[in-house]
């Protein structure tokens, strides 16, 4: 038998946007445990937003794990929030999101890395230089070594706990930097991108530095962040045609507040028809286009095929993996197909 230590994950209850917590349990397994050997366990609500102190307990339930590339024997848990009596927490969005398997998603996780009140590469006083060669940038004064070294720990980190990590770049403004998550169903590409931003943010605390999600942290000329969602179904992947993708269009723009009350709080701040958006307010679809609500893939419409993936550029940073994915399925659903 060995101890190992297993760091449980959660979402908390405050809004608009939950905070990742975390606590440790050190139990004795014969080799690297399984899920469905993970205990349930209580925690404190009325320290997160969930609970009232008068009936304070809340239940932790394990439903993703993950291998702790800097522990020895270390074990992440993703979990769900559960009332005492077993049912999900009113903050539990994973319990009653839509899941299909079927339906791929790619969320491209923008963020700046922030140092003394500030982005990294900008001066204590004023700004850096305008954007232009910050984004895939090469060299100190556009990247910076913390922003090069953090971004490429965060990598290797989420790649050695087994989560599906596809790429790194350098964004548009100077301290903004993204990370892309792929995955198979809204449920575990949800959970891998909130492990993916524990990782993270765990990994800064080392660097007395901090992450900022707001989708639009610095006033001005500067581009806001976003988490693009791409994404598929078997029927578009092997079928698809234009017919059906303009209905799914249309079905997009029919939904389109639906869309936007869970696509991250004060969208309307990056959302205004500049630095490659379009206002919140409108809906619109374009080949290549990445000032369109919806951008369509060159090889989307290769051929005339209308086959493939759709990315749907409105989604912010801070918006909640399991509601966008879980509002894109539902949108798709509404669509039938040949």
């Amino acid at each position: 038998m060995s101890k190992f230590r297993l760091d449980y994950v959660w979402l908390d209850g405050y809004t608009p946007v939950p905070n990742l917590r975390t606590k440790c349990m050190i139990r004795e397994f014969d080799e690297f445990p399984t899920l469905e050997q993970l205990p349930e366990w209580g925690f404190d609500g009325s320290s997160t937003q969930q609970a009232e102190g008068g009936d304070s307990d809340c239940i932790l339930k394990p439903v993703a794990l993950y291998p702790d590339p800097t522990r020895l024997n270390g074990v992440l848990v993703m979990c769900e929030v559960m009332l005492p009596d077993g049912s999900p927490h009113p903050s539990n969005a994973r319990a009653t999101i839509i899941d299909d398997e079927g339906t791929w998603f790619g969320f491209e996780q923008e963020y700046f890395l922030m140092q003394d009140g500030r982005p990294i590469g900008f001066p204590q006083g004023g700004y850096p230089e305008p954007q232009g060669e910050y984004y895939c940038g090469v060299g100190f004064k556009n990247v910076s070594s913390l922003g090069r070294e953090i971004s490429d720990a965060h990598l290797d980190l989420c790649l050695e706990a087994g989560i599906n990590h596809e790429g790194i770049n350098a964004e548009v403004a100077a301290g903004q930097w993204e990370f892309q998550i792929f995955g198979k169903g809204s449920k575990r590409c949800a959970d891998e991108m909130w492990m993916a931003r524990f990782l993270l943010e765990r990994l800064c605390e080392e660097y007395e530095i901090d992450v900022e999600y707001h989708c639009k942290p610095i006033k001005g000329d500067w581009n806001g962040s976003g988490m693009h969602c791409n994404f598929s179904t078997e029927y578009l992947r092997e079928v698809g045609g234009k017919e059906y993708f303009l209905k799914l269009m249309d079905a997009f723009e029919e939904y389109t507040e639906e869309h936007i009350a869970v696509y991250g709080p004060d969208n309307d701040l990056r959302l205004t028809g500049l630095h490659e958006t379009q206002s919140i307010d409108k809906f619109s679809w374009g080949v290549a286009d990445r000032g369109a609500s919806i951008r369509v893939p060159h090889s989307f419409v290769k051929d005339d095929a209308y086959r493939g993936y759709l990315e749907d550029r409105r989604p912010n940073s801070q918006g909640d993996p399991y509601q966008i994915a879980s509002r894109v399925i539902q949108t798709i659903q509404s669509v039938p197909t040949a």
